[in-house]
């Protein structure tokens, strides 16, 4: 399905005019034809960036990808060739920043108690694995050649991931409950503990 450029999402670095029409995709994505295009300009149109894909010269967290429609989310790394770049949010527009390894920060959305003292943990991005370790609903996971946790708590380092502060990056001062007091640059706001994910 496609929407026109004037209706793309806000958080897509694109020039209002441009090709009439784009690739819908979901809200908290870009689809890697953007990217490719009109973010890292390695291509000049949708054809150039289908045969970049057909000649298996894309990959996503490490993952050959086989579409232009393919949707990266936050962290994702997209590789090109010997180059790496991560998915970033900057001023509230996703944007791309160089990387030298294909490690992903990932949130911590659900988990399940299995037996031999084993736990399932779901992550935001739809994938789980199993730990013995112990983790909380909201905690990060960064996923590599080795899983390390980053526990959501006082005194961590945080991304807002939804609302009108999406993107700034801050420092958990007080949790209580769902709700967590955050310290930006600006000064202190409240805000969900769903609305924020720890990066260190």
């Amino acid at each position: 399905m496609h929407l026109k450029r004037n209706q793309a999402p806000k958080n897509w670095p694109i020039p209002r005019k441009g090709t009439k029409f784009l690739i819908k995709s979901r809200k908290n994505g870009i689809p890697v034809l953007i990217l490719i295009r009109d973010v890292m300009k390695k291509a000049k149109s949708k054809k150039e960036v289908k045969e970049i894909i057909h000649d298996k010269k894309a990959k996503v967290n490490g993952k050959i990808i086989k579409d232009e429609k393919f949707v990266l989310s936050l962290f994702d790394v997209l590789e090109l060739g010997d180059e790496k770049f991560k998915v970033i949010l900057k001023n509230k527009k996703f944007g791309l920043e160089e990387t030298r390894n294909s490690d992903k920060i990932l949130k911590v959305i659900g988990k399940k108690i299995l037996s031999g003292k084993k736990t399932q943990i779901n992550l935001n991005d739809g994938r789980n694995f199993i730990s013995a370790e112990k983790f909380k609903i909201g905690d990060s996971v960064v996923m590599g050649e080795k899983i390390k946790k980053i526990e959501l708590k006082e005194g961590a380092k945080i991304i807002i991931i939804n609302g009108k502060h999406k993107g700034e990056e801050g420092e958990v001062e007080k949790i209580e409950g769902k709700n967590a007091s955050i310290l930006l640059k600006e000064g202190k706001i409240n805000l969900k503990l769903n609305d924020i994910m720890a990066v260190k």
